[in-house]
This record gives structure tokens, C-alpha cells and sequence, in this order.
């Protein structure tokens, strides 16, 4: 079965995810499991013997975090119900990166989904500070759902790339199995800013184009626009219905979230987007 992690802080933000992480694995048999964390407003010193369940002092933090918890699963198994599907709820007193990190070790979690924003909902902010968090410290892909999106069918997948990835198996793994399931076409995007791809560069799309020879592909090349707009413009001409990209240093991933504020940004992803880790060195 698909192992599936879904934080939630119970905002309706992290409520869309899970509808859309319910559908989108509608057909699959699947493992959800829903963590909630959370730390004490103030500082306990009954808490250094190791959290609220050693405390024999009453922490409402505890009683919010398993009563949003039962009435997620309650609300689930009566709007989404699917005998495919099984549910785990998680609990802790830790910090969300830290203990997502923790149970993806744990329990085998392929993927994590996630909302954009959290309880605050600000508009003005591009990613909710978990979700940056998130997906600068995860181990495995993050599936990140916008702000009210609903689902729809997954067409086409597009995935830029400057091609200083060795493209390791064990990362591109599941993008692989993801599109193959989706029965979507990977558009393969890659922006030339400057001069033509250097010898590594060819190596690394090569490499690629054996990785992905299974499955429906196809490469683009756009020369006549900067990153990151050109991803922009090309994810709409496109009606790509997922953004995957690889989370490297210097990377279009990375460069996405140098810009916080949408003012300033100009934009901001409108669907679904994948983020895969990604330790290759391009100092090599």
C-alpha cells in the first residue's frame, strides 16, 4: 500500500489537501496518515521530562490536537468514503518538520501533501512558513496544493530542468510512477539563459531521456525568455495540470522561493506542485 503523510493544522486550507490527495489516490490503495503537532503556548518545566504526556498538569493544546484530529477522520469517512483507503491519526509534541521527518523514517511515507498556506491564510504571503520549512527539510517528494484548488485531471506534468542533475533513480522514482499512473505526458522544459549546454549538461539530459524513455515525454527548449518566467508563461501555455521540481541549490525550486511577497513575486503557481529532493553536485 502507498504510504501518504498529510499534516494538517485543521484550517480549511489543510482541509482542501486532503480532499485532493483523497481524490487524486481514489483508485489506489493507500495509507493516510494525519499529523497534527503542536508546541505549548508558554514555557512548561514539566514539559523537560518530555512532553505533555508525562505532565499531569491538563494542556489544551493536547485535547485540540486529538479532537481535530477524530473529527477529521469522522468527516472523511462520511464525505470521502473509499474502501481502498485506510487512516492513521498522528498526535505529537514536536515541531512539524522535525516529526515529519521523524515518521517518514518510521513508517516508509512516500509522499507528503500539503496545503500552501496554513490557519493564517494570508494572502500575501506565496508559501505558509511550515510549508517552506517542509519542503527545504524533507527527505522524500512534497506535493504542495494551492489555496482552494480543486481536482482535476492530471494531463500533463511539467518538469523544468537545467540539467545539472545526475538524475538518480531513487529520486525521480516516483515523478516516473506518478505520470505513468496518470497516464499524463512529462513535459520536459528547460530555459537556455546563456550559452549551449556544456558537455555535463548533455550527459545529464541523456541520462534523463533513458530515465524517462518508458513513459509519454517530451523536451522543450525556450530561449527567448528568462527563469523564472519563462516556467511561468510555458505552465499556462501549456494547461499543465502539476509543476514537478527538483530541490537543489541555485535551482528554479530555489529561486521560486527567494521571492515571498506575490507583489513583488508577479506571480504566483496556480496548480499543483511537486518538489523532489534532490542531492546531486554541480561541483562535480
Amino acid at each position: 500500500m502507498k504510504q501518504i503523510l498529510v499534516p494538517t493544522d485543521f484550517s480549511d486550507n489543510a482541509w482542501n489537501a486532503i480532499v485532493y490527495a483523497l481524490t487524486l489516490f481514489k483508485e489506489e490503495e493507500c495509507v493516510f496518515h494525519f499529523l497534527h503537532t503542536y508546541t505549548p503556548a508558554f514555557y512548561r518545566v514539566d514539559y523537560v521530562m518530555g512532553g505533555p504526556e508525562f505532565s499531569a498538569i491538563p494542556d489544551s493544546g493536547v485535547e485540540r490536537s486529538l479532537v481535530g484530529l477524530e473529527k477529521t477522520l469522522e468527516r472523511i469517512k462520511k464525505l470521502h468514503p473509499n474502501v481502498k483507503h485506510r487512516y492513521n491519526t498522528l498526535s505529537s509534541f514536536n515541531t512539524l518538520t522535525d516529526e515529519i521527518n521523524e515518521v517518514t523514517r518510521e513508517r516508509n511515507i512516500e509522499l507528503i501533501v500539503m496545503g500552501t498556506q496554513g490557519a493564517t491564510g494570508a494572502k500575501e504571503i506565496f508559501l505558509g512558513t511550515n510549508t517552506v520549512h517542509t519542503l527545504r527539510k524533507a527527505k522524500i517528494p512534497v506535493l504542495v496544493i494551492p489555496n482552494k484548488y480543486g481536482y482535476t485531471p492530471i494531463d500533463s506534468i511539467l518538469f523544468p530542468t537545467d540539467y545539472w542533475s545526475d538524475y538518480k533513480m531513487e529520486e525521480l522514482g516516483f515523478l516516473l510512477d506518478f505520470t505513468k499512473s496518470m497516464e499524463a505526458e512529462l513535459i520536459v522544459f528547460h530555459v537556455n539563459e546563456e550559452d549551449d549546454l556544456t558537455q555535463a549538461q548533455q550527459t545529464n539530459k541523456k541520462l534523463l531521456a533513458d530515465k524517462i524513455k518508458d513513459i509519454k515525454h517530451r523536451f522543450v527548449l525556450d530561449r527567448n525568455r528568462l527563469m523564472p518566467t519563462a516556467v511561468y508563461e510555458h505552465l499556462e501555455e501549456s494547461n499543465a495540470g502539476l509543476l514537478a521540481m527538483m530541490n537543489r541549490k541555485h535551482s528554479f525550486f530555489e529561486r521560486l522561493l527567494i521571492r515571498q511577497n506575490v507583489e513583488v513575486f508577479g506571480f504566483h503557481v496556480e496548480v499543483p506542485f511537486l518538489v523532489i529532493p534532490d542531492t546531486a553536485d554541480i561541483n562535480k
